[in-house]
C-alpha cells in the first residue's frame, strides 16, 4: 500500500489523484502522535491543507470502510470565503468519494433554502462560511449535537474579517467531545487564544520556514513614480507572458478601474471583487481554468480559496496591509510545488514601509526598477526568436504556402511581416518615468550628504525633475478665491498624476499657472481632456489648458491684504470644489474691527468674567 497509514479507501483515492508521496504537513497530521487529538497546525499556502485535515479527520468518520449513515453532521469545516469553500467541498469530494460521504456546502450567496433542504435529508460532512453555518444553526436547520469533527481553515483570516463572535457560538453549539482541528497560515495571539479556549491538549504542528514566508515563490520589489503604477503593471504582465496572473487591489473601485483599462489595452483580463455575485466569479475563475481569461484583478477577498494550477505571477498592485496579508495574497502562486513569481509595485515614497513589512515577513525581496518598453521589446524579442526556431513538422499545405511566398517576397520581407504580425497580438509596452531621481535613493529621499534647495521667492521650481517642464493655466485666480491647498487636489484629479509631479503654482487675480515635468505633459495633457466635459471644463468649472508662454506676470512677494474676492461662509472655491478658503484678505463685517479691522475678540480677565450661573 503506497501510504501505510491511512485508510484502504483514502489511498486509494490519492492514487487515483496521482499522489506519490504526501506533502510535509499531510504526513505529519496522519502520524501516530497526532491521532485522535485536536490539533493545531500552521502551514504555508499552497502546502496541501485541505487533503491535510481531510485525511486527519478520517479516523473519527471512516468505519468499515465507509462513513455511517447520519441523520446530522459528524464533520463540520469552516471557512473564511464562499471560493475557499467550494474548493474545500470540492477537494474532499474526490477523497472521500468511495467512502460514499454526502457533503452540504452553505456559503453566502447561495439559496439558502435548498442548502436547509439538503441538511434535512442527512449529510455527514458540512462545509459552510460562518455567517450562513450561524443561519442555519439559530434556525434550527444545523444540527451540531453529534458532530465529532470541527475544523477552522484559515482561522486568522476569519478573526480579520470580523468572524469571532460567529465562530464562537457554532463551536458554543458542538459537543465537548469534538476533535478541534485548527488550520491556518499564521498564529497571531488571537488564534492562540481561541485555541486555548476550544482545544484540549493540542499538538502544534508548523511546517512554515523561518528564513522566508513561501519557498518556491520569488519575491520582487518594483520601485516606481506614483503616477506610473498602472504603466508598470502592463509592463510586468509584459515582460512575463505569465500564463495566468493575480493583481491584487486594496479596493472594489480600484479593482474596476484597473479591470476596464486592462481590457481596453487588450489584455485578456477578469475581476474579483465583493461587488460580484457567486454566478459572476464562478464565471471568472472558470474562464482563467479554460485559458480564455489570463488575467485576474481582485480584492484581498479573492486571496483565499483561489486555486489556479497555471497562476504562476502575482502582483501587488497595491502595497498589502501587513505581512500577513502579503504571504496570503503570494500563496496563490508557488502552489503544490511549482514556481511562482510575486512582485511588490512601491512608489518610492512607501520604500520605507515595505522594506519593514519584508524584514518582518522573513522575506528576501530583490528589488529592481520597473522594467521599460525596451526591455518589454528585448524579451519579446527573445521569445519569438526561441518560438521560431524551435523544430516543428510542418504540414504540405503550410511548406506550400511559404513556397508562394517566397516567390512574391524577399525572405526579410517575410521575417517582418511575421514579427509584425506577431507584435501586433499584443498590447504594447508603456514608456515610464526615470523612477530614481538624480541625487536620491531608491526611496526618493536626499543621499547622505545632500540637502534639498528652497526655490528663491520668484524663481522657478528647482526641485529634481523639474528643469524641463511644461506651464499650463487654470482659469481661476485670487479673485475666485484661488488657493493651493483645495488646487493641488483637484490637478491630482484631473491629470491623473500625484502631488510630487507638479512643480509651481502661480495665482495670478484671475487666472492661476503651474508647471509639471515635460516627460508626463503629453500624458497629463490627454488625461485632462478625457476628464472635462464638452465644453473643457469639469463640474465646478474649472478648465486646464496649455500655457507655452508660462506666467506673464511676477509671483506675489507681498503679504498684504489680496484683492477683495467674493467667497462664501465654508470658503468653498466656486463651482463647488472645497477648499480652505483664502485667510488673507478681508474678511467683511465680522467682529468690532468692521470690514478691514477684523480684530480678534478679546476675553475679559478672569476676575471681571460673569459669574457661572447656579446649577
Amino acid at each position: 500500500m503506497p501510504f501505510e497509514n491511512l485508510s484502504p479507501v483514502l489511498s486509494d483515492a490519492l492514487v487515483a489523484r496521482g499522489y506519490e508521496a504526501l506533502t510535509p504537513v499531510q504526513t505529519q497530521v496522519t502520524e501516530g502522535e497526532a491521532k485522535g487529538r485536536d490539533l493545531l497546525v500552521s502551514a504555508q499556502t499552497g502546502s496541501g491543507k485541505t487533503v491535510a485535515f481531510g485525511l486527519a479527520m478520517a479516523d473519527e468518520l471512516i468505519e468499515d470502510g465507509r462513513l455511517p449513515f447520519a441523520t446530522s453532521p459528524l464533520a463540520l469545516i469552516v471557512a473564511p470565503t464562499r471560493e475557499l469553500a467550494l474548493q474545500v467541498s470540492r477537494e474532499l469530494g474526490w477523497l472521500y468519494a468511495k467512502a460514499g460521504a454526502r457533503i452540504a456546502t452553505c456559503v453566502g450567496g447561495m439559496d439558502a433554502s435548498k442548502e436547509r433542504r439538503a441538511l434535512g435529508q442527512g449529510v455527514q460532512i458540512v462545509v459552510g462560511t460562518p455567517g450562513r453555518l450561524r443561519d442555519h444553526l439559530e434556525r434550527g436547520a444545523l444540527d451540531l449535537t453529534a458532530l465529532r469533527v470541527a475544523v477552522l481553515d484559515e482561522a486568522d483570516e476569519m478573526l480579520d474579517m470580523g468572524f469571532r463572535d460567529d465562530l464562537e457560538e457554532i463551536l458554543d453549539g458542538t459537543p465537548a467531545t469534538r476533535r478541534t482541528l485548527l488550520f491556518s497560515a499564521t498564529l497571531p495571539k488571537p488564534i492562540v487564544q481561541l485555541a486555548k479556549r476550544y482545544q484540549q491538549d493540542a499538538l502544534r504542528i508548523s511546517t512554515v520556514g523561518e528564513d522566508r514566508g513561501h519557498g518556491d515563490i520569488a519575491y520582487q520589489a518594483v520601485t516606481v513614480a506614483p503616477a506610473d503604477i498602472e504603466g508598470a503593471v502592463v509592463n510586468l504582465l509584459r515582460l512575463h507572458d505569465a500564463e495566468t496572473a493575480m493583481l491584487f487591489c486594496a479596493t472594489r473601485d480600484n479593482v474596476r478601474r484597473l479591470h476596464a483599462s486592462l481590457v481596453e489595452r487588450g489584455f485578456a483580463a477578469v475581476a474579483l471583487s465583493g461587488e460580484h455575485s457567486q454566478n459572476e466569479r464562478n464565471a471568472a475563475l472558470q474562464a482563467l481554468r479554460d485559458r480564455r481569461a489570463k488575467v485576474c484583478v481582485a480584492t484581498d477577498v479573492a486571496a483565499r480559496g483561489i486555486d489556479l494550477p497555471t497562476l504562476s505571477l502575482v502582483i501587488h498592485v497595491e502595497i498589502p496591509r501587513d505581512a500577513e496579508a502579503l504571504q496570503h495574497r503570494s500563496g496563490r502562486t508557488g502552489r503544490a510545488g511549482k514556481k511562482g513569481t510575486a512582485v511588490i509595485i512601491v512608489p518610492y515614497p512607501r520604500r520605507r514601509r515595505v522594506d519593514g513589512m519584508l524584514r518582518g515577513a522573513r522575506i528576501n525581496a530583490e528589488w529592481m526598477d520597473a522594467p521599460t518598453a525596451a526591455d518589454v521589446r528585448k524579451r519579446d524579442q527573445e521569445r519569438l526568436m526561441e518560438k521560431l526556431l524551435t523544430p516543428v513538422e510542418h504540414e504540405p499545405e503550410d511548406i506550400e504556402l511559404a513556397q508562394r511566398l517566397m516567390a512574391e517576397r524577399t525572405p526579410e520581407d517575410i521575417a517582418a511581416s511575421l514579427v509584425q504580425a506577431h507584435r501586433a497580438l499584443m498590447p504594447p509596452p508603456e514608456d515610464l518615468l526615470d523612477n530614481s531621481p538624480r541625487g536620491r535613493d531608491g526611496a526618493g529621499r536626499p543621499e547622505r550628504g545632500e540637502r534639498f534647495e528652497r526655490p528663491e521667492r520668484g524663481g522657478g521650481d528647482r526641485r529634481d525633475g523639474f528643469e524641463d517642464s511644461v506651464w499650463f493655466r487654470l482659469n481661476i485666480g485670487r479673485h475666485q478665491n484661488a488657493d493651493p491647498r483645495w488646487i493641488l487636489p483637484l490637478l491630482c484629479r484631473r491629470g491623473h498624476v500625484s502631488k510630487n509631479e507638479i512643480g509651481a503654482i502661480r495665482i495670478g487675480p484671475k487666472e492661476t499657472m503651474f508647471n509639471i515635468p515635460r516627460a508626463i505633459a503629453d500624458r497629463f495633457a490627454e488625461a485632462v481632456v478625457r476628464t472635462a466635459n464638452q465644453d473643457g471644463e469639469d463640474d465646478s468649472g474649472v478648465s486646464i489648458t496649455p500655457a507655452p508662454d508660462g506666467p506673464t506676470y511676477p509671483p506675489r512677494r507681498d503679504k498684504g491684504p489680496r484683492d477683495n474676492a467674493p467667497r462664501n461662509t465654508l470658503g468653498r472655491a466656486p463651482g463647488g470644489d472645497r477648499g480652505f478658503g483664502d485667510r488673507s484678505g478681508p474678511r467683511g463685517p465680522r467682529g468690532p474691527g468692521g470690514p478691514g479691522g477684523n480684530e480678534r475678540y478679546k476675553p475679559k480677565p478672569y476676575g471681571q468674567r460673569s459669574p457661572r450661573r447656579p446649577k
